[in-house]
């Protein structure tokens, strides 16, 4: 069975997950973290090497004041919580993403993390909060300037990317029915894989790595050549 190295997932659903059982989008998010260890042990095991989790987006301080601090909450605590299972799993813990807007404490969670787990080396896991694809590049070009940098090919600018040690994905999956990237991961996804599954985000397991896995392995990966 062939499996991607780095699988990033867009995690969707979890408000409507909420939703239908007349629950608060909160109950929804809790739910979601609850599924985002399950995926990622999952991954984990089947010897997934890199895996990206679209926790927050650029777009979502759009969402109501009260959504958003209890998405950084979760986050915030979460973090905390994950590291020392992390480090026994060896599981890298990577930002990817703006640390500007963030809370001090997201950001303080974040760091530690890194720095906690920078030995590991099993799978690498980059939580991308506060993230959008056009504000990784844009960023990437003014690290790049005030580099002194004077010419900027391909390999000039993924230096300069948020973890440009992390290789390009190679299936880029979304929960909950939409067929659309959001932004994730624009300068990297030239030739990823992409899927799109309709179960909520809230009710994956590992059965969805599975199935992930299965579809990898029928595609053909052509890199813009004839096979």
């Amino acid at each position: 069975m062939n499996i991607p190295v780095h699988l990033a997932l867009i995690m969707d659903g979890n408000g409507r997950w909420a939703e239908r059982r007349g629950l608060p989008r909160s109950s929804g998010h809790a739910e979601g973290c609850r599924a985002a260890v399950r995926i990622i042990d999952a991954a984990l095991s089947r010897g997934i090497k890199y895996l990206t989790l679209y926790c927050f987006s650029t777009e979502n301080w759009k969402r109501p004041g009260g959504e958003v601090s209890c998405l950084m909450g979760l986050l915030s605590s979460r973090l905390k919580e994950a590291v020392p299972e992390a480090r026994k799993k060896g599981i890298k813990i990577l930002h990817l993403g703006s640390e500007e807007r963030l809370p001090a404490d997201v950001v303080t969670a974040l760091r530690e993390a890194e720095k906690e787990t920078a030995e590991a080396d099993a799978m690498t896991l980059q939580l991308a909060i506060n993230y959008g694809g056009h504000d990784e590049i844009d960023r990437a070009v003014r690290k790049a300037v005030a580099a002194g940098e004077k010419t900027f090919g391909e390999e000039t600018i993924s230096r300069y990317l948020d973890n440009p040690s992390v290789p390009a994905p190679d299936f880029i999956a979304r929960s909950a029915g939409e067929q659309r990237l959001s932004g994730f991961l624009l300068y990297q996804s030239s030739y990823a894989e992409i899927g799109f599954y309709d179960k909520l985000w809230p009710d994956w397991d590992e059965s969805m790595i599975d199935e992930i896995i299965i579809d990898f392995s029928r595609r053909e990966r052509k890199f813009g050549g004839l096979r």
